[in-house]
């Protein structure tokens, strides 16, 4: 990217803190009614609610979400945003602990912590030690693939054919090749190589209608192993990360698939809190579009509108030990 297509990205970043309101988006038609749209040196930047997606010089699109939404949605009236210096800082009262997130101009997440009671605190993101990248591409890690030594099926593991405990070795698992250094949120979020080193479940147990991000009240059970599976890995460690990657078929734009993509995981995340009680500060989503189809098909597939979890913890931290 270009000195002066970088600058654009930065500058329509800061429009608004990156986005625009998320209130009344109920339906992806008027997320689309919704949009707005600018260019400058090259660079398309589409604002909607609750997310901005980037269109680079080189026709790449990258999408980052507003990190305080699914707290304002689960917390309403316990939520509160304060401005200290150029950092916005929310927080999330939650039976005596506050979780809270601060994020910059641009609405990169900085840090994200739980503090209870006595004021203790658990760290669970922290990028602050890394100075903010002028451009999404300096955020991709290049690396090579890394070697399985275990079948794929136990490497990309279906929630559909998986019990509790099958579930939990495989989001409890050390990367399956080195970690060579400690990497952001957002450099794990744009690496497809990074996010290789760890193994998956896809959460093909939830059937997502074209164009649609709802997941059918009648489904939400069959996150329940995927849920208590997760919260035991989190009793482990209290300050364990998972992300759900969101993804859609290769039917039309992509820009279109890859909002909708990131609405999908959020709404999976969302579920995962208020039905299962799955703390919402351990959790954070990415949607990927139709960037990595599970069934190479250019028609409409159910297969292909998933979304995917997996442990990053080991990522954010630099932890380097490999599945044997």
């Amino acid at each position: 990217m270009s000195p002066a297509a970088a600058a654009a990205v930065g500058a329509a970043a800061g429009f608004a803190g990156g986005y625009m309101a998320s209130e009344g988006a109920r339906s992806f038609e008027d997320v689309r009614q919704r949009r707005r749209e600018t260019v400058q040196d090259g660079v398309t930047v589409i604002q909607e609610p609750g997310r901005q997606i980037i269109r680079d010089e080189d026709n790449r699109v990258f999408l980052r979400h507003d990190e305080t939404e699914r707290f304002r949605e689960l917390g309403g009236r316990d939520v509160r945003t304060e401005r200290r210096g150029g950092e916005q800082v929310t927080i999330y009262e939650r039976d005596g602990e506050q979780i809270v997130t601060v994020t910059d101009d641009s609405g990169r997440l900085i840090r994200r912590s739980r503090r209870d009671r006595g004021g203790r605190e658990v760290v669970i993101i922290d990028n602050g030690w890394r100075a903010a990248p002028r451009s999404f591409e300096e955020d991709v890690v290049v690396l090579p693939p890394p070697p399985l030594r275990i079948p794929r099926e136990r490497y990309i593991v279906d929630a559909d054919n998986a019990d509790e405990s099958l579930i939990y070795e495989t989001i409890a698992a050390p990367p399956v090749a080195p970690i060579p250094r400690r990497y952001t949120l957002d450099e794990v979020r744009y690496s497809p190589d990074l996010r290789a080193r760890m193994r998956s479940v896809d959460v093909n147990t939830i059937n997502f209608e074209t164009g649609s991000w709802e997941v059918p009240p009648d489904q939400t059970g069959r996150l329940r192993a995927l849920a208590q599976a997760v919260k035991q890995a989190i009793q482990q460690n209290p300050a364990e990360v998972f992300l759900l990657e969101g993804h859609t078929d290769a039917v039309g734009s992509d820009v279109d698939n890859l909002s909708l993509s990131d609405r999908r995981a959020q709404s999976i995340a969302a579920i995962l809190t208020r039905d299962f009680a799955v703390p919402p500060e351990n959790l954070t989503t990415q949607g990927y579009g139709e960037q990595y189809l599970k069934v190479q098909t250019e028609a409409p597939s159910r297969e292909n509108r998933r979304v995917t979890l997996r442990r990053i913890t080991p990522l954010l931290n630099g932890q380097n030990a490999p599945a044997q």
